[in-house]
This record gives structure tokens, sequence and C-alpha cells, in this order.
């Protein structure tokens, strides 16, 4: 029974959605590394929240860990580098939480603008400070949306009710997909220039770390406000303490912080004109049940069916897209597995070209070098992680896509050189999704790669055939199939010849010794 381990706390649904499917549930929520390590070992999948740090040392530890499913949005709490190293897919559910961080971002707002927290606050000490906690309105402010993916347009919608003019920066979105009578796309820089408020919304990344700092508060409004509800160290926490305590901006509420839970000494605890939440931007009903259960099913259909639906360390553009062209990866891995076999003890570089009506080329890459790597690596070999791995290997990797595929509806070329040789392999997709190697070495062919075949190189003279198939015969070989191919420029024919099980070393030696036999590979496939 696969176990699967969940360590912050979800929603009951989800543990149903995994129980349901005959997982082992290991609840360790809100358990400490060394715990951790202790039970990793053990598990093939991983339920996680922001709370749990899924370091290398753990994954290291994870010798049989397939997935890591992060119950909401942000994965800076997750190495994925080293997930991907060791094969690991690692998931978020991006969508599910959208209108909880959306509202979230407004109650912050508008707290802010209205000082509520103040007022509540004064109120519940016996105070009433009516005429000291004068307001501002929303209406006809500029608001500065740092991140235009799903929140911020959400965001952006609501605002929009408030009659606020939007501003906007992204620089990984084209400018043209948003609508200029809406929102008004600028650069950073002159977006915090002109806000009256700005609202973070972009994922935790090395390009977004402190990247609104005391460089960026200076820039701003003295009347301005700021509201993080997406991830803590977008914003540099003391740089913003110091904003505010010096009146360079007027007001910041936060929901997100660099460490979690705030320690004593966070300077923005006791900054000046300031609202903090403790990470809330997800905790509402709808969106917790809601991103357990599509964790929980994501997970429970990558272990069960191979899905990828939310992978952010899968190198390729739309996952869905390897389901219907698995004849091409099931042709590359095979033709993989072949030249490894060929190939010398070091391989030095590959290049994979793609031809005809193949239009996705990186899965076929992925596909060739989880064939090429999977006898050389002691390591599980997938999608995610073959990549890396023969670039760790120092293997040069370049892949190519040409309309010249030949007399082939389709066609996949592949050439590696290793020490001191260079060979190469095409292969196509028949009707019917029939796998074909067409060109071996250079010689035209036409063969299934499955079982064993032998590779054999001959001087093109009369017999060869005869005597390979008595040497065969007489050492107890069947030989299924004899496919010859010929190159009369240089006076040598090539054959592959599939046998229904293996030649013993010895039978090799007396094959290679015949004096018509100039090379003989034995390959499984």
């Amino acid at each position: 029974m696969k176990k699967i381990l969940v360590s912050d706390p979800i929603a009951p649904a989800g543990v149903t959605v995994l129980e349901k499917a005959g997982f082992e549930v290991v609840d360790k929520t809100n358990s400490d590394a060394t715990e951790l390590v202790d039970c990793v070992g053990e598990i093939d999948g991983w339920v996680i929240r922001s709370g749990t740090k899924v370091s290398a040392e753990l994954l290291e530890n994870a010798t049989g860990l397939q997935v890591v499913g992060r119950a909401g949005v942000g994965v800076d709490n997750i190495d994925i580098p080293a997930a991907t190293r060791k094969g690991i897919v690692v998931m978020n559910t991006p969508d599910v939480n959208t209108v909880s961080a959306a509202e979230h971002t407004i109650a912050m707002m508008l707290s802010l603008s209205r000082n509520i927290p103040l007022g509540h606050a004064g109120l519940a000490t016996g105070e009433w400070n009516r005429h000291a906690l004068v307001g501002s309105e929303l209406r006809g402010k500029f608001l500065g949306i740092v991140g235009m993916g799903k929140i911020g347009r959400e965001v952006m919608a609501r605002c929009r009710s408030f009659d606020m003019k939007i501003l906007g920066f992204d620089p990984f979105l084209n400018p043209d997909l948003f609508n200029p009578e809406e929102v008004t796309i600028l650069d950073l820089d002159s977006l915090l220039q002109q806000a009256d408020f700005v609202s973070v919304h972009v994922p935790m990344t090395d390009d977004t770390r402190n990247l609104i700092d005391a460089a960026k508060f200076s820039m701003m409004k003295p009347s301005s406000r700021i509201i993080n509800v997406a991830r803590g160290g977008i914003i540099n926490e003391s740089d913003l303490a110091d904003a505010l305590n010096s009146g360079t901006i007027a007001g910041a509420a936060i929901d997100v912080f660099t460490e979690e839970p705030v320690p004593a000494a966070n300077p923005l605890l006791s900054a000046k004109n300031i609202v903090l939440t403790p990470h809330l931007g997800a905790s509402t009903v709808e969106a917790k049940e809601g991103v357990s259960i599509a964790v929980c099913e994501q997970v429970r259909d990558y272990l069960l069916e191979g899905k990828l639906t939310g992978a952010l360390n899968m190198p390729i553009s739309d996952p869905a897209k390897l389901g219907e062209i698995q004849p091409f990866l099931d042709l590359a891995e095979a033709m993989g597995s072949i030249q490894s076999q060929l190939a010398g003890d070091v391989i030095k570089s590959v290049h994979v070209e793609c031809a005809g009506s193949i239009e996705e080329v990186k899965p076929v890459v992925l596909g060739f070098l989880k064939g090429l790597l999977k006898s050389r690596s002691p390591e599980r070999l997938n999608f995610i992680n073959a990549e890396t791995l023969a670039v760790e290997r120092g293997i040069k990797i370049e892949e190519s896509r040409s309309s010249d595929s030949g007399a082939y509806t389709n066609l996949v070329r592949t050439k590696i050189v290793s020490s001191g040789k260079k060979t190469r392999i095409d292969g196509s997709i028949f009707d019917g999704g029939r796998l074909r190697l067409v060109n071996i070495l250079g010689y035209e062919m036409d063969v299934t790669p499955r079982g064993t075949m032998i590779f054999a190189t001959n001087k093109d003279v009369p017999g060869v055939i005869g005597k390979v198939g008595t040497l065969l015969g007489e050492n107890g070989i069947n030989i299924g199939a004899y496919l010859l191919s010929r190159k009369k420029s240089n006076g040598e024919a090539f054959a592959v010849i599939r046998v229904d099980s293996p030649l013993p070393n010895e039978v090799i030696g007396k094959l290679t010794a015949l004096p018509e036999i100039l090379s003989v590979h034995q390959l499984s496939c």
C-alpha cells in the first residue's frame, strides 16, 4: 500500500480523497524536520501547505518519494531543484484560492484606508478617537497592481467597482492582453510613483526577493499605502518598517512574512500605521477545503494514473500532450536505449531532430534522454530529471526541428558523440502507432525496436546469412527475423537479427570470429 505523508493541516475532505483511493495516510501535521526525517523514507507522496520546509536533506532521505503536492500557490518552502534532480514532481493548486486571496486583499485595503484596526483597539481601551481616525476613500484613487496574474486580475475587477483607476505591472505578460480602458500597464518605477495604493501579487523567486525596498519606497507618494497578500520577502521588511516610521509612506497591510510564525524581533510588529494578519489570504472555509481536495486529487491521479495536473517542474509546456504523443515518446526512449548500448563509456553530446508532423520537440528529447541514461544511472529517471542528470554527466544536448522528413510523414533523427565515435539512428511512427527504426548507422532499414537484437556488419559477399543462421541454429538460438541492408559503395552490408533469447558471450565470440563478420553488437529493447 502506497503511503502519503500529510505534514500540514488540510481539510478532512482531502484526507478522504486519499483514503478512498487506497492510500495509507501518515499524519505528521506540525512535526519538525527531525520527526519528518524518520518517516520520509517510506512515503510515495507528500502533501503540505506553507508550514513544512521540504529541504534537500529531507528529499535525500525520501528514497521512494514520487510527488510533493502543495495545497496552495507558493512553493518557496520547497527545494524544487533538489526535487527535480531526484525526479520528484512538485505540484501546486494555483487557481483554487484565487478569490479568497483577492477578497483578503480588499479587506486589508479597506481596513488600512479606514483605520479599522486602530478604531477597534481604541474602543477596547475606552477611547473614542473618531476625529483622529479620518480615513481615505478608495474612489478615484490609483491602485497599482504588481503582478497581473489571476489574483491580480481578480483584485482589479473588484477595485474597478470602487471606481479606482488601475495601474498594472507584469514583465511576463503581453500588455496587449489587457483592455487599456480598464488598466494602464507601466514599468514598476512609474507605477510606484503614481499609485495611491500598491498591491503585490507576484510569486517569490530570486528575481522578486526584496523587489520593493528602500529605494522603491523613496519613489512613492507620502500618502501612499502598500498591501502584500502574496509571499513574504517580496517587500523588504526592515525597509518597510523604516518607511512607515519615517513617514515615507502612509501605511501598509501585510499578511505574509519572511519567517512564519513571525518572530518577536520582526520590526513590522512595532511599526506605525500597519495592519498585520497571520497569513490569512487563503484561510477561508471554501479555499481551505478546495485546495485540500484539489491537491489530494492531483497526488492521487499522479500516483495511480501518471497525470501531471499542476506540475511545476515539468520541463514541458503542456503535460496534457504527453498522452497524445505517447508513440513518439516510446520511439525516442527505444532509440535512446539503443544508442546507449552502441556508445562508448563516455557520451559527450546528443542531437535530436524532429521532422514532419511532430510538433512537440522537447518531450521527444526527454524521452530519448530517459532511454539513453536508464542503464547508466542508478537514480530514478523520468521526464522531470532526465535533462538535469544528462547535463550533470557533461552531456551537451542539442535539439532542433525540421520540415524535411524525407519519405516519411514524421521522422526523429538522433545522433550521439561518444568516446571516439559518432552514431546515428532515425525512427518514425507508421500508421496505427507502429514504431520503426528507418536508419541505423547510415543503413536504411525497417525495424521494429523490440526484444533482443543483433546488429552485425559484414562483408557483402555470398553465403553470410547461411553461415550466421547455421551457427546460431547449432547453438540453440532461434531467429525471429533477419533484416539486411546494403551499401554498394563500400562493399559492406548491415543486418539486424532478432532472436528469441539473448546470445551467451561464447556464441557472440563465435559469431565475431566468422571471417565475413566485421562487427557484432547485441542489444535489448
